[in-house]
């Protein structure tokens, strides 16, 4: 499941939940658009989830040059928060990137990504993911990249070493997590960098359960960033 490690600069942490047939087609989009060289993928599963478990095995072995996989066990509450603070915690790249199974790397995303942090005050480096009217408006991010020591250092708002707070189903996650850094001047919108969110709400996806749930994880999660945003506003 590991192999040996690398010096790299970037660690794409790819939590993933129910959509085995996402995982070749995802590995195969990164290495069309990246410098493989410079990167580590780590996949984050869930131990029952044996489809994308066997996925997994297919799709990445133990000799594979730049993936790897991990599995963690069930949570219906932070799942996502959960594999990639893990992800982080076993990783030790000096950026991360906080991605998920539904996008589409384009040419020049990682220079463009890296290429803020050349500022030490920046330690979030939001993506253009040409969906979310928020993000096209270059006010917020749903994927970003993340330097390790401001993770080390800040963390989330009141938990110094997490990239998330683990009390979100799953939306509205990123919304804390830019509005902190935004707090902190920490935050910069690289509109360069794009990493396309293919989703069903802009007819790039197909509607599977776990979005159509969308809606009932959206109101829990409106409810946990409500009681929480007092802590950064």
């Amino acid at each position: 499941m590991c192999h040996h490690r690398r010096v790299v600069d970037l660690a794409i942490i790819i939590p993933l939940l129910r959509r085995p047939h996402r995982i070749a087609p995802l590995l195969a989009d990164i290495e069309a658009a990246t410098d493989v060289t410079r990167c580590d993928v780590l996949f984050v599963a869930t131990s029952d989830d044996s489809a994308v478990l066997a996925a997994l095995t297919e799709t990445v072995g133990p000799d594979h040059p730049f993936a790897r996989w991990v599995k963690i066990r069930p949570n219906s509450i932070g799942d996502y928060s959960k594999k990639i603070n893990h992800g982080y915690r076993i990783t030790t790249a000096p950026i991360l990137f906080l991605g998920a199974d539904d996008l589409h790397f384009h040419e020049g995303w990682l220079d463009a990504g890296l290429a803020p942090f050349a500022d030490p005050r920046i330690g979030v480096v939001g993506t253009q993911d040409l969906g979310n009217s928020r993000v096209r408006a270059r006010q917020h991010a749903t994927h970003s990249l993340v330097r390790r020591s401001y993770v080390d250092e800040f963390g989330t708002i009141d938990e110094p070493g997490k990239v998330l707070h683990e009390g979100y189903v799953h939306e509205f996650v990123d919304d804390e997590f830019v509005e902190t850094a935004k707090k902190r001047r920490a935050f910069h919108f690289a509109n360069g960098c794009v990493v396309e969110h293919l989703h069903p709400s802009w007819g790039k996806a197909p509607w599977d359960p776990l979005y159509q749930a969308e809606p009932r994880r959206m109101q829990a999660g409106r409810r946990t960033f409500a009681a929480r945003r007092r802590l950064w506003m």
